[in-house]
């Protein structure tokens, strides 16, 4: 990485951890131009790759915001991995402009007609357009349809809008073959989901070695007992893997290279990583670590729905273990 992006990339997380912190609106991600880092600039987008993407996602999690980023980032990918069309620019260009969109797979086409059902799908309530992901003739391609059943699907993480899509033979507006493999789509979703873990559990590091350092106890602070230092290196440690395992994945993403077997990895380690950090700093926070006012619960029910979304852990290991069979 060249010196200008390392200092692009560190003014960009600043920029979004001040933004998120004061709990700026959806307006004010789009304004910030997050939503359009990946559409290309001649449909007024920046142009950027997913590296950057990964780091707005990052501090998503740090901030357990309720923004629909994840759905309409993975829309936007799906989008450009398409061929130029009057369909494809519009859409992007809409979206640049602050339109939600949500990407659901699983559907199959037939005669015409597509049906399937997405079980969890983000952002999709609501969303300004649903794209399917499905084989039309035998070929990846992205379907869009006005008949899809769309069902908000409660979950205890208030922070996450999920949904069921589901088709019903029902008429295809308009289809798009893909240039590129599903599967790089859903490597892609299972890579957001662990960035978004890795800052969940960034921020409640951060939030425990805070607390340790002005709670006291026997005349001291807890931070000083060996028992608390111990579990914060702990902690530290399994981030510090976790990065890693993330920023190979997302280099992955970003060169085109075939990143399974690097997405599998980070989304297995980094999601069960977020939920451990977080079940500890729950505990060293101590009796208020179990309150409602601390706001710890909000981080741990972010990242136990991480684990699931795309895949769970023990789903990716037995997809790498299937790879040395």
């Amino acid at each position: 990485m060249t010196s200008d992006l390392r200092e692009f990339h560190d003014e960009l997380r600043g920029i979004a951890r001040e933004l998120m912190a004061k709990g700026g609106d959806w307006r004010q991600v789009v304004d910030a131009g997050w939503v359009a880092l990946e559409i290309p600039e001649s449909l007024g987008g920046t142009g950027a790759s997913f590296v950057e993407t990964a780091i707005v996602l990052e501090e998503m999690g740090r901030a357990a915001a309720d923004y629909p980023y994840l759905g309409t980032t993975l829309a936007v990918a799906a989008l450009t991995a398409l061929a130029p069309s009057d369909f494809r620019d519009g859409m992007l260009g809409r979206i640049g402009a602050g339109a939600t969109a949500a990407l659901a797979t699983g559907f199959t086409v037939s005669n015409g007609t597509v049906s399937g059902h997405s079980h969890f799908v983000p952002d999709a309530e609501g969303a300004d357009v649903v794209l399917l992901l499905t084989d039309a003739d035998g070929e990846p391609a992205v379907v869009i349809s006005n008949e899809l059943s769309i069902t908000a699907t409660p979950v205890l993480d208030e922070t996450r809008a999920l949904a069921t899509v589901s088709a019903d033979s029902a008429a295809v507006s308009g289809s798009w073959q893909l240039t590129m493999g599903p599967e790089t789509l859903r490597n892609r979703a299972a890579v957001a989901v662990a960035c978004d873990s890795l800052g969940v559990a960034e921020s409640m590091l951060s939030a425990t070695v805070d607390y340790a350092s002005v709670r006291h106890q026997f005349g001291r602070p807890i931070g000083s007992f060996q028992a608390v230092k111990h579990a914060c290196a702990d902690m530290l440690v399994q981030l510090a893997v976790a990065r890693q395992l993330v920023t190979a994945a997302v280099d992955s993403l970003a060169t085109g290279d075939d990143a399974g077997i690097a997405a599998s990895m980070a989304k297995s380690y980094a999601c069960t990583t977020a939920v451990d950090v977080v079940g500890k700093a729950m505990q060293l926070h101590g009796g208020i670590g179990y309150t409602w006012e601390s706001g710890v619960h909000v981080y741990l029910k972010r990242a136990m729905l991480n684990r699931s979304l795309y895949g769970s852990p023990a789903w990716h290991r037995k997809r790498l273990a299937a790879g040395y069979a």
